[in-house]
């Protein structure tokens, strides 16, 4: 996984370049300046005088010396371990000298040897008063080496943290601002500089500053000190994301990726200046506007829900969009404990038994453990915090990954191991101290879900130690039925730039760091479920919950068009115009057609029901009810009636085959905006601010029925409400108010489930999916809005440059009519509009679609209403 493939880079870094040296060997911020080629001169004067041959490096803390020969180790010397001395004398007045053959003499009391023969072991030291001698290749550059070493053992003797970590970034600063990009690094020389600025690469547990430059095709970083390459370069053009990020809880942080899935960026970079992060951050955006579809936490929801993303890639960008980075082991990607049962010998996946309560943090998941927290809590003073201990921090990553990642686990803790019986042993007692610990409440991590286990098996044979039962640490015990296998943590929690006493600023980053941090809150409200593969129509009478709910069901004629649908939709972009008409003298307003499809049926602001002939291509009726205009229309089962609401306040019904208006319903106070039609209801939504459901029950003779009304629920809103719709069982109702709200009802109770307040001007159309799990409406401000029903929760929200007034869609595609008359084709889950189809030469008002989703009809404010079909 992430960390893995991590490794697997660095160490192909390091077969390019046959260095030992890594930047783990540093203490934690710690900067590496500098190197040397250079002798180290062991036994100076004596018979038996050895030259060592290696690279002298020069860092913030320490100096490190790297024999070439892999045989002798690495050593390393902590600046503010060294005391007075000068080569060749006792009691001097200086701690380091340098001789006329370009020496440079150091003398302290500690040492670390690391990585003798290669081997990663923790570190050995060595205590006593020593003196080592280096012979610089070029002997020049002793006494600025020289000078340099003064400075920084001056910060690393200073009493407090504070006054070292400014001292040494005031070093790191003089000299940057000494150096710049070097130019002749660019790929061409036709490339355009956009800006330049001083940054540090993050990788986890050290950073490594330099320059970043950004041209108008390429995204550089070039380490001050030229390791482990002298460039890094991204070309534009490979970027699919980026990401801003908190680093040390400030807004510093820049992560790009040339991958769409991937965890492991190829660039994770820390400013000095949120200003400079954010210019580098608009210009890669506003470069990827053009090329690359914007991600956010709804969009992959919609993706997930819909199927196209498993649990694992969900989490996987999840955990991206909440900053967290393989980069960064303090804000690690986190996993969730899924399988409770670590004991017995199969796992039975039919009990819930066997599965941790999701909806728990670990740390409640132990009744009598969340007592004692609760009782410490109401006792502790404040600021109150409930958990001691982090359930992620660097500590916790690397007890998973200490197999594969040991240098890590090294650099954090000084060169040592965990005791053994306190590594990662088991799977089993690691679930049980979690469960039970006093102070251990750590989730997982990626790697427990992904394809590599290597993280789980000590290949690399590493002497991890024995427990106190005398066992060597090994690979990790598997579970039996496995046949292989604090406030400060938040974001706001603490204002760092408030703190004007330097020792402490250190301490609180170090804390943050060291600690762990929790990641950015993506959700406010219960997340919603995964679609299944399958929903069934359940009948009127279901309730919101039945009807959001899978039910079996035998195969259906909808079952049998399904397939027609779905090729249908696929190609929806080749949609092409079949024939037009001009039939209304204003806008229309509606359409229905009979069933079979010979007669189209229109309301207009013109005030006028239309028939339409579509064999004949003729008008064949033209009928009015009032010098008032019609909002929408639809005929009734059977083709034999066609109603109309109007804005005078009525719905009108007119019989076909006698030719005259059969019923008139006068149910509202202000205009009726639309109607629908479901197993003898009548749905009418209203300027009164009400939608009013209607039983309508036939009345009278065969030849001649009549409709008697009842009126049998009420829905009240605040304003107006300009449009409806119902879901496929018709158990759940969806409007749209005048003031930008869309309000999701359970018809089976009269009470509305969700008010979502997702648009700035009135809603244009509203609609649900044809699995009832989403709404999309979209508005005068340009924006669709999908909604889930389960939750309200927005999940996705895109907009356009123009309103789009209706539209038709299965639930991942969207055809919409938008205001200057074009049809858009838009791809929810990409987030991205794929065509757009020149039609109307006015705004586009209302559309119909058959059944098997090949036709379309659409009517616009040209007064024509237009046939449109499939081209395979």
């Amino acid at each position: 996984m992430a960390f893995i493939r991590k490794k697997q880079r660095e160490r192909q870094l390091q077969l390019y370049s046959r260095e030992r040296f890594s930047l783990l060997l540093l203490n934690l911020e710690e900067y590496y300046f500098e190197q040397h080629s250079a002798n180290h001169i062991q036994h100076k004067g004596s018979q038996s005088e050895r030259k060592i041959r290696g690279s002298l490096k020069i860092c913030s803390k320490s100096v490190i010396f790297e024999p070439d020969a892999i045989s002798q180790p690495i050593i390393k010397i902590p600046l503010r371990d060294c005391r007075i001395g000068k080569h060749g004398e006792n009691g001097a007045s200086r701690h380091f000298a340098k001789t006329l053959s370009g020496e440079i003499s150091l003398i302290f009391s500690q040492v670390y040897f690391i990585k003798e023969h290669n081997i990663v072991a923790p570190y050995k030291i060595e205590r006593g008063t020593m003196e080592y001698v280096f012979e610089l290749d070029v002997s020049g550059k002793v006494e600025d080496v020289v000078e340099t070493l003064l400075q920084l053992h001056r910060a690393s003797c200073l009493d407090k943290l504070g006054d070292q970590a400014a001292m040494i970034t005031a070093i790191l600063q003089s000299r940057l601002a000494r150096t710049s990009f070097d130019k002749n690094r660019f790929q061409s020389v036709s490339e355009k500089l956009h800006m330049e600025c001083k940054a540090e690469m993050v990788t986890p547990l050290v950073t490594n500053p330099g320059h970043v430059c950004i041209t108008d095709t390429t995204l550089y970083f070039q380490p001050l000190n030229g390791y482990p390459k002298p460039v890094v370069q991204i070309t534009l053009q490979d970027v699919r994301r980026v990401y801003r990020r908190r680093h040390g809880l400030m807004p510093l942080g820049l992560e790009v990726f040339c991958t769409e899935d991937d965890l492991c960026s190829d660039i994770y970079l820390k400013f000095y200046e949120p200003q400079d992060r954010d210019d580098l951050y608009f210009f890669i955006a506003t470069y990827l506007e053009h090329h690359v579809a914007e991600r956010t936490a709804e969009s992959y929801m919609l993706q997930w829900q819909r199927g196209h993303l498993s649990n694992y890639q969900y989490l996987l960008h999840l955990n991206t969009l909440a900053d967290r980075s393989c980069n960064d082991l303090s804000q690690y990607p986190v996993f969730p404990w899924v399988i409770s049962d670590y004991c017995s010998a199969e796992l039975d996946l039919s009990n819930p038994g066997t599965f941790r309560d999701l909806s728990k943090p670990v740390g409640a998941l132990n009744k009598e453990r969340l007592e004692r927290l609760l009782t410490r809590y109401q006792e502790m003073p404040e600021p109150k915090f409930m958990y001691g201990s982090h359930y992620s921090s660097p500590g916790y990553v690397l007890f998973y990954l200490v197999r594969i990642a040991p240098e890590y686990m090294l650099c954090l803790q000084n060169g040592r191991f965990d005791h053994a019986d306190r590594m990662f042993n088991s799977i089993a007692e690691t679930w049980r101290n979690c469960l039970d610990g006093a102070t251990d409440f750590k989730e997982l991590i990626p790697e427990f879900y992904g394809e590599d286990v290597s993280f789980l098996v000590n290949s690399l044979r590493l002497d991890l130690g024995k427990k106190q039962g005398g066992q060597l640490v090994e690979d990790v015990e598997l579970p039996p039925w496995a046949q292989m296998f604090h406030p400060l943590t938040y974001e706001g929690g603490v204002d760092s730039n408030s703190i004007e006493d330097p020792d402490e600023k250190v301490a609180l980053l170090t804390q943050i760091l060291e600690f762990g941090q929790t990641p950015k809150q993506l959700f406010v409200t219960p997340h919603p479920r995964r679609i299944t593969p399958k929903f069934k129509s359940l009948p009127q009478t279901s309730s919101y919950n039945a009807s959001t709910a899978d039910s079996p069901g035998e195969e259906s004629f909808e079952d049998l068009t399904e397939e027609s649908r779905t090729l249908a939709w696929s190609n929806i972009t080749k949609l092409q115009l079949h024939e037009q008409h001009k039939i209304h003298k204003e806008a229309v307003t509606g359409i229905a057609v009979s069933g079979n499809g010979s007669s189209v049926f229109t309301t207009s602001h013109d005030s006028t029901l239309k028939m339409f002939s579509k064999e004949s291509k003729m008008l064949q009726r033209s009928i009015s009810f009032s010098n008032m205009a019609l909002s929408s229309c639809f005929l009734l089962p059977g083709d034999a009636t066609v109603a109309s609401s109007s804005w005078d306040n009525n719905i009108y019904f007119y019989s076909i085959a006698f030719g005259r208006r059969q019923d008139t319903l006068m149910g509202h106070d202000d205009a009726v905006s639309k109607i629908c039609w479901h197993d003898n209801r009548l749905y009418s939504a209203s300027w009164d601010s009400t939608v009013k459901v209607w039983s309508a029950l036939p009345t009278g003779t065969t030849g001649a029925q009549r409709l008697q009304f009842e009126l049998l629920a009420e829905l009240e809103h605040d304003v107006g409400v300009d449009t409806m719709s119902l879901n496929a069982a018709s158990a759940l109702l969806v409007s749209g108010t005048r003031e930008g709200a869309v309000n999701i009802w359970d018809l089976a109770t009269a009470t509305v489930l969700h008010q979502i307040p997702c648009h700035s001007g009135t809603v244009c159309h509203t609609a649900f999916s044809p699995d009832s799990r989403h709404v999309l409406s979209t508005g005068e401000d340009g924006s669709l809005n999908v909604i889930d029903v389960q939750t309200g929760m927005l999940i996705s929200s895109l907009t356009s440059a123009e309103p789009q007034r209706c539209f038709l869609w299965d639930g991942n595609s969207v055809l919409s009519g938008s205001q200057s008359g074009e049809l858009l084709v838009w791809d929810l889950l990409g987030a991205k509009i794929s065509e757009r189809i020149r039609g109307h030469t006015g705004a586009v008002t209302c559309m119909w679609m058959n059944e098997q989703c090949s036709s379309v009809i659409t009517g616009g404010e040209d007064r024509q209403i237009i046939f449109w079909k499939l081209q395979y």
